[in-house]
């Protein structure tokens, strides 16, 4: 994909809206061409200056950011809405995804990671925070989790599975991009995604949640 990564930023927060797009204006690869202060706008906005990626938060008036990131995908896929939330718990993770988000990132994460996830999430991939990740470990080992024990157990075992694809299985559920994996692996990040969407259908899994619960019930991830 050529050329600079165009970014819409949605939050009712000026301030914090500032320093992002103050962040993101050192980046020669990436252009914040808009900024709105609600879902509603948010949606509107999207539709008329067509950005690669929405940075979209959750609580905003008027209409909120799941809704309006269903709103995004519905009428313009080829949009990459990648939240950007103080939220770090499963249940509002999922709904986020469920209405179309391509990536989520807490706010308390670092300048560092809110690039790296620009960027992956505009190549395509998904993108988990790390820290969203080792939560959805914690909740898991505190309290499981019936439903992807039942996925589980439907799945073929992992010796289905090559060495490669554990491999990245255990880097998709310690948090790491697609870029980050290829960088480790010393591989194209293309060949990271074919990698990653042949586990999936094999285990039939198609959220990176469930992929995090499934490998940590493989023990194949520790939390620190």
């Amino acid at each position: 994909m050529g050329g600079r990564i165009r970014v819409l930023l949605a939050d009712d927060h000026a301030l914090f809206r500032e320093g992002v797009r103050s962040l993101l204006g050192t980046q020669p690869d990436i252009e914040v061409v808009g900024e709105v202060a609600d879902g509603r706008a948010a949606v509107q906005q999207s539709a008329a200056l067509h950005p690669d990626v929405v940075l979209m938060d959750i609580t905003m008036p008027h209409l909120d950011g799941i809704e309006a990131t269903r709103q995004i995908a519905q009428r313009d896929p080829s949009v990459r809405v990648l939240m950007l939330t103080m939220h770090d718990n499963e249940d509002v993770f999922l709904r986020a995804l469920g209405a179309g988000a391509a990536g989520y990132v807490l706010k308390k994460s670092g300048g560092v990671e809110l690039m790296s996830a620009i960027r992956s999430t505009h190549e395509g991939n998904s993108y988990l925070s790390p820290y969203l990740a080792k939560a959805l470990m914690t909740d898991y080992l505190q309290r499981g989790d019936r439903a992807v024990g039942a996925v589980a157990d439907a799945v073929p075992p992992t010796k289905r599975l090559s060495a490669r694809e554990q491999e990245i299985l255990k880097l998709i559920a310690e948090g790491h991009s697609s870029r980050e994996i290829a960088e480790m692996l010393d591989l194209s990040v293309k060949t990271v995604h074919n990698h990653r969407t042949r586990l999936m259908t094999k285990l039939d899994i198609h959220r990176n949640a469930d992929l995090v619960k499934y490998a940590i019930r493989l023990g194949m991830v520790e939390v620190g």
